[in-house]
């Protein structure tokens, strides 16, 4: 077996790099996207990039820090699938980790479908604890291009941060 060993980095997502993350969900997701970087430039998020040597990203996600008072919520996090379960998300969640001990905050929140026990079980791991369930929803973009309402059910994952402040 030979073992590839990526040199990964983190910084803020840039509108330069959106034509890079078509891996992250539909054009439509994107623009959605493009409108949280507008929000990052607001200091209402951070929404961040793990890259590889070129510079491309290979994983995104934000932190909201609007839905839950003395938390960030972590949300919208993709890794190109070719490079899942190689623990880009891991390095994704703990560098979310600090921006949100680095604004003072001891708490991150998460939610993730009932549908998606492998993420669920990822975040476990990295010591998320559920505490509740919701309803969420959203508009997805269909292959045809129209636009549908989706909902699902998510766990409510959150975990206690220590240090950094």
């Amino acid at each position: 077996m030979t073992e590839v060993v990526l040199d990964l980095a983190v910084r803020d997502l840039t509108d330069a790099d959106l034509a890079a993350c078509g891996f992250a969900g539909s054009d439509l997701h994107l623009k959605q996207v493009a409108r949280q970087l507008d929000r990052a430039r607001d200091g209402e998020v951070d929404y961040l990039a793990v890259c590889t040597k070129t510079d491309l990203p290979v994983a995104i996600g934000g932190v909201d820090y609007v839905p839950h008072p003395g938390a960030g919520s972590l949300w919208q996090l993709a890794v190109h699938p070719a490079l899942q379960s190689c623990g880009i998300g891991t390095v994704l969640i703990g560098a979310a980790e600090q921006r949100i001990l680095a604004r003072g905050l001891d708490r991150a929140e998460i939610s993730v479908e009932l549908s998606n026990p492998r993420a669920q079980a990822l975040y476990e791991r990295l010591g998320y604890v559920a505490y509740g369930e919701q309803l969420e929803a959203w508009d997805q973009q269909n292959p045809d291009g129209s636009i549908t309402r989706y909902e699902t059910t998510c766990a409510q994952l959150r975990k206690e941060l220590r240090g950094g402040h």
